[in-house]
């Protein structure tokens, strides 16, 4: 299989505008994620893609290969399908900007669920942590994730699922972590199919595979990387690549 990793980059984010440009440890945070995915040695190729000419420049100016984005897309799974739709590619794992301490062992088991998928079962794959503390189970910027009994995605939600009616009965909660591995063809399905009721509810892009049917793969990890979503997150990341 041929496997590229797809960095989508946007550089006026919501909640924090101009995050992936900050300064983490004398790089941006974007040329260190870049150079965090290179460094895993997992993929035939990394790019980052963007709509930004100064993320865009910051990339090529490390050294490292970028593609501008020829449309406003509303989420990183579309902004990835343009890129890749001519691209010959088997699998693609979207790589999230704003997570430069990326660990090996979660991306290597993304992979090898699609090596292991011998009846291509899967049309995407993602990565799951549990989450104990209740600031971070009620927090909505945490997506959490419910699955079946093989581990496959049955609802993602900025509120709290699921919802613990009956304390006697024991319960984990697991956050959804923002990294994806596409079957290309689930990618490009996505990409033609419009925004569904329920993602636009939630805001968040995973829906939209579950509405048109797609079954995407939940790997348990126990990594619980530092994404950068908000000033706050920034000065977590700062505190941690002080101590690496």
């Amino acid at each position: 299989m041929k496997i590229i990793a797809m960095i989508p980059a946007r550089y006026s984010a919501t909640r924090f505008p101009g995050k992936l440009m900050k300064d983490l440890g004398g790089k941006s945070v974007i040329v260190r994620t870049y150079e965090s995915a290179v460094k895993t040695k997992l993929f035939d190729e990394v790019y980052v893609v963007t709509d930004s000419d100064i993320i865009f420049s910051e990339i090529i100016s490390a050294g490292g290969k970028a593609i501008m984005s020829k449309k406003e897309h509303d989420c990183g799974s579309d902004r990835i399908a343009e890129a890749v739709e001519n691209l010959d590619v088997d699998i693609v794992v979207n790589v999230q900007g704003d997570e430069p301490f990326i660990d090996t062992v979660s991306l290597t088991k993304l992979i090898e669920a699609f090596e292991k998928d011998s009846l291509k079962e899967i049309d995407l794959a993602s990565l799951k942590v549990q989450i104990t503390d209740k600031v971070d189970i009620e927090n909505p910027n945490n997506v959490k994730v419910i699955t079946d009994q093989n581990n496959f995605a049955i609802y993602f939600s900025r509120s709290v699922i699921p919802f613990q009616r009956d304390h006697d009965v024991d319960v984990k909660y697991f956050k959804h972590k923002g990294v994806y591995a596409f079957r290309k063809k689930a990618l490009i399905d996505f990409y033609h199919t419009p925004m569904t009721p329920l993602e636009a509810v939630e805001k968040i892009e995973a829906i939209r595979y579950l509405e048109v049917g797609k079954k995407i793969k939940m790997i348990e990890t126990s990594v619980e990387s530092i994404g950068i979503d908000t000033p706050e997150d920034y000065k977590k990341a700062l505190k941690f690549i002080k101590n690496v």
